[in-house]
């Protein structure tokens, strides 16, 4: 037995953020308390939105500005109502040329906790310089008007951590998914509202283009991790005029389809996981003892030994199913930095102790030590892929996928099956159509792409670049999720080159 995979994007396009974040906390005084918009002139029920002056207030923590931004529920119907939209400045520290927007991935990451906890592992000095940081959370999710979809956390602990009767893929298990999702679904309407139907990627780029202008830029400029590359990508081919400078770092293709899209991220993990299986052996703690091969057919003999017999939590008597496990494992995969973590997970789970597996999965979902949860990423994260796209959860093809990706990836294609039970009966329709994006008459984009990235596989990035009308590849060749600013300084230079004067490199430079 296990619980159900929520989506397998969940695993592709969320940023790692680091164990522990740094700040820069001194701030220039002189930055203006209020925003001098742009001035340019939009349809009259839009107006209101793009010529707002944002009023910067001290942030509770130290140095940073905060504003609220308001947006049109509604960008087809402006006059439904408004909701909010949450930003935080790092502003900046010597000759400003304008506000740079980030965005973290997910979907349902907070750009604005982004920014507060972890400014200097989002952007370098040279870019704090430049620009004014800022960071802000997307329609739906955390300080901005959010997606709700539960009163009391132990709700989306049961989403997240029961686990389902039968096997994974028996019509037992099957009707238990369906159930469990389909409640979810009619519960995230009850509590959020119309708000369920505009969370898109589409609505959320409107959103950015509007900040744009409140903010005083007359073009946007960006820099995107992960899902971010998405509405980024989505951002410069509904607006390709207004392009500034827009960095794309762990690509996401945009035209990939579901199952298209699972494969190649299964891959990629099935290769991060080699990576450190044949690393593993150099350090003391290693768990394993034999060749990469035979160390794989271990792991994958202990998630379904978790299948067959969860472990209990004796913390709190939650149950680790492979599920689990696998998001556990999730976590450290995503930077070599933090391999130790996992080997210490592999050496308790195997001793029959899942402490240490539910604190990292924990940690993944965003639940604190009490139960509760740290932000709504998890209920914004299924909100906003429902919108994007979905699949019609048809069985026959959902089990001869699954047989698939077993052969692709022995390990983690069992795990990363199923994501098309977590769509289909959602309470409001998708809204973008999985399609290449050319944005056509945009300024030149830079695309970032690690070679053994596990979550957003290089091929993606490779996708993007060439499919970009004006796109540049800038490839990383190493492990981990992302690579600006956490990789070398041959990467580091050309994204800082590019986004502070404006060069685009004249042949990827192979970093």
């Amino acid at each position: 037995m296990r619980r159900r995979l929520l989506v397998p994007l969940a695993l592709a396009v969320a940023v790692l953020l680091p164990l522990s974040g740094c700040v820069s906390w001194f701030l220039p005084p002189t930055a203006s308390s209020t925003s001098t918009p742009t001035g340019e002139q939009v349809d009259a029920g839009l107006q209101p939105y793009y010529s707002q002056v944002l009023g910067w207030k001290n942030c509770e923590t130290g140095g940073m500005q905060c504003a609220t931004a308001k947006a049109p529920l509604d960008w087809a119907d402006p006059g439904a109502g408004d909701i909010e939209l949450a930003l935080i400045r790092h502003p900046a520290t010597g000759t400003r040329l304008g506000s740079l927007l980030v965005n973290p991935g997910g979907p349902g990451g907070s750009g604005f906790d982004f920014v507060k906890d972890s400014v200097d592992y989002a952007t370098d000095a040279r870019l704090q310089s430049s620009y004014d940081i800022v960071g802000f959370d997307p329609r739906g999710v955390n300080r901005s008007t959010p997606v709700t979809c539960y009163e009391n956390p132990s709700e989306l602990d049961s989403y997240l951590y029961d686990i389902y009767p039968g096997m994974p893929g028996s019509d037992e298990w099957l009707a238990a998914a369906d159930q469990t999702m389909t409640a979810f679904g009619e519960r995230c309407l009850e509590l959020t509202g119309p708000l369920l139907a505009t969370v898109d990627t589409p609505s959320a780029a409107r959103d950015l283009d509007m900040l744009r202008a409140a903010l005083g830029d007359e073009t946007l400029n960006y820099l995107g991790y992960s899902y971010g590359t998405l509405l980024g990508q989505v951002y410069a081919d509904l607006f390709p005029g207004r392009t500034g400078r827009l960095v794309l770092d762990g690509a996401v293709d945009p035209a990939a389809s579901d199952f298209d899209g699972t494969a190649t991220q299964a891959k990629g993990f099935e290769s991060a996981l080699r990576a450190f299986l044949e690393d593993c052996p150099d350090a003391d703690d290693c768990p394993f003892s034999g060749t990469p091969e035979e160390s794989a057919l271990e792991i994958r003999a202990l998630l379904d030994s978790l299948d067959a017999s969860p472990l209990t939590n004796q913390d709190d008597g939650r149950q680790l199913g492979s599920a689990a496990m696998f998001t556990a494992i999730i976590l450290p995969l995503y930077n070599a930095d933090n391999w130790m973590y996992l080997r210490q997970l592999f050496t308790s789970v195997m001793q029959g102790d899942a402490s240490y597996a539910f604190q990292l999965a924990d940690s993944y979902n965003g639940r604190n030590p009490d139960g509760t949860y740290a932000d709504n990423q998890t209920e914004a994260f299924i909100a906003i892929n429902c919108l994007d796209a979905h699949g019609d959860g048809n069985v026959d093809e959902m089990r001869a996928e699954a047989a698939e990706l077993k052969q692709i990836a022995p390990v983690f294609g069992p795990q990363m099956s199923w994501g098309g039970t977590g769509c289909p009966n959602w309470p409001v329709p998708a809204t973008r159509e999985r399609a290449p994006i050319v944005a056509a008459g945009s300024a030149p984009i830079l695309v970032v792409g690690t070679t053994n990235d596990p979550a957003t596989p290089y091929s993606w990035a490779q996708a993007v670049a060439s499919t970009l009308e004006n796109g540049h590849l800038i490839t990383y060749t190493g492990e981990g999720h992302t690579a600006y600013n956490k990789s070398n300084s041959c990467v580091n230079d050309a994204v800082d080159d590019f986004l502070i004067d404006g060069t685009v490199p004249a042949a990827d430079p192979q970093c």
